[in-house]
């Protein structure tokens, strides 16, 4: 590896190791994560822009024993010299003596160095898309000689993180990460349709099969009808399942619930841990190990709040159950929230899969079974209303369609809703088997890792009609 002036890099081993020899705090934890990303992007039917960009991003985490207990300083930014680390280092060490007593503190993670420690980062580049590109062009000409516009965007990443720590930590794990997302419209621009997926390395992307997707969608169109507000029986695909259950992950802190102020929170004080919060045969998990869905197995926390805690920092990530057979079984847990809360360690991973026992067929198979309602594409613009009962709002996009008879009879108009994910879980009629997804809202930049069914909702709160096309 070779800096833009011929002088050899740092590698990411010697950033961690150099970090943990400057600091001058009690201990000190290093961060180091090499970045590559390989990306295409087109606009109707023409491919526009591509590219591969690196980076790497250095956080350093001090801590100073103190009167009263440990407190910490965390300092990130873009690093690969020696001299950059040794002002974060100084960063670090800086605000960690100025800090109070961290309430979070707790023992550092010790180990040893992993089998991997010494390997280079892996990266991606743009011969990712060697078989897709070239589909992709085959879709561009099939698209406008039916009168298809397309518009979309893929991105590969790997991101090699290297954790370690005064307390001889050595952690490597690499993380590969890709997703697409293409729109298509008809030749006059009224009439949208989008599908989208998460992959770890476009083998399993097929460009002419997306655009055959869209292609169907936009005809569905053909036939336009005006439906007023009102609650309708509605299929969320895998996608829109996605997009609300990571918001029903994501505040699920413990800290939180334990404080009365989430919908995790029981009456009277504490969790609603042993709960009954789903129906039954409902099951929310996150592995690392999940097939398909392989995530980062230990703690990498750049700093704390109530979901995670920089002192947790090298942790072994397990399978955590959140809801198993509809009982919430477990929370977002920091080993201070823990403490707090009397149970189990059960850290943030960065996946998350919703099974529902007996679930079987797809979004099709839903919509055959239904004599009226609505079939979804996604949702956007998901914001939370209301915390104790988790109501978030939002908009659906990119085509709603009205099923009659077990069929596809033409598109609707668009909506706002208003619906709490938890709720949700307990008023479903029918769920499809799960499989890989994507959210729309949240896949792109923050959680790309899930696998939800296709649920049916009899009653699904349309709360106004949205002028979007």
């Amino acid at each position: 590896m070779t800096s833009t002036h011929g002088v050899p890099a740092a590698t990411p081993q010697s950033l961690v190791e150099h970090a943990l020899a400057t600091s001058v705090a009690d201990d000190c934890i290093a961060l180091v994560r090499d970045r590559t990303q390989a990306n295409l992007r087109w606009a109707n039917n023409t491919l526009t822009t591509n590219g591969v960009m690196h980076g790497v991003d250095v956080t350093v985490i001090s801590f100073v024993h103190q009167a009263g207990g440990t407190s910490s300083g965390s300092v990130s930014g873009s690093a690969t010299t020696q001299a950059q680390v040794s002002a974060l280092v100084h960063a670090a060490d800086a605000a960690a003596r100025a800090g109070s007593p961290a309430e979070d503190a707790a023992d550092l993670v010790t180990g040893d160095a992993t089998a991997d420690w010494d390997d280079a980062p892996e990266p991606t580049d743009i011969h990712v898309f060697d078989t897709f590109a070239p589909a992709l062009g085959e879709a561009f000409g099939r698209a406008g000689a039916a009168g298809r516009v397309l518009y979309g965007f893929v991105s590969h990443e790997h991101v090699t993180t290297y954790l370690g720590s005064t307390t001889g930590l050595r952690l490597r794990h690499v993380q590969p990460t890709g997703h697409y997302g293409c729109t298509g419209k008809n030749a006059a621009l009224t009439d949208s349709a989008w599908v989208g997926g998460a992959t770890r390395d476009f083998t399993d992307v097929d460009a002419l099969a997306m655009d055959a997707t869209l292609a169907q969608r936009l005809a569905w169109s053909a036939r336009q009808v005006d439906l007023p507000a009102g609650r309708y029986d509605t299929i969320l695909p895998p996608s829109a399942v996605a997009d609300l259950m990571i918001d029903a992950y994501w505040y699920a802190g413990a800290r939180t619930a334990h404080e009365g102020q989430s919908v995790y929170s029981r009456r009277g004080g504490g969790t609603r841990i042993g709960e009954q919060v789903a129906r039954p045969g409902v099951h929310l998990f996150s592995d690392p190990a999940h097939p398909g869905l392989e995530a980062t197995p230990f703690v990498t926390a750049s700093t704390s709040d109530n979901e995670q805690s920089v002192f947790d920092n090298g942790l072994e990530l397990r399978r955590h159950d959140w809801i198993a057979d509809g009982t919430l079984t477990s929370l977002l847990q920091t080993r201070h929230s823990a403490g707090l809360t009397d149970q189990p360690v059960t850290p943030y991973v960065d996946n998350l899969v919703l099974e529902v026992d007996g679930g079987t067929g797809s979004v099709e198979d839903l919509v055959a079974g239904t004599e009226r309602g609505l079939l979804l594409t996604c949702l956007w613009y998901i914001r939370e209303v209301d915390p104790q009962s988790l109501l978030l709002t939002g908009l659906t996009r990119d085509g709603v369609y009205l099923v009659e008879d077990g069929e596809i009879t033409g598109s609707v108009n668009n909506f706002r809703w208003n619906e709490s994910p938890v709720d949700l879980l307990n008023r479903f009629t029918h769920a499809g088997r799960s499989v890989p997804s994507f959210s729309r809202e949240w896949g792109d930049d923050y959680f790309s890792r899930t696998a939800t069914p296709a649920l049916r909702v009899p009653d699904f709160n349309m709360s106004s009609v949205s002028q979007a096309r």
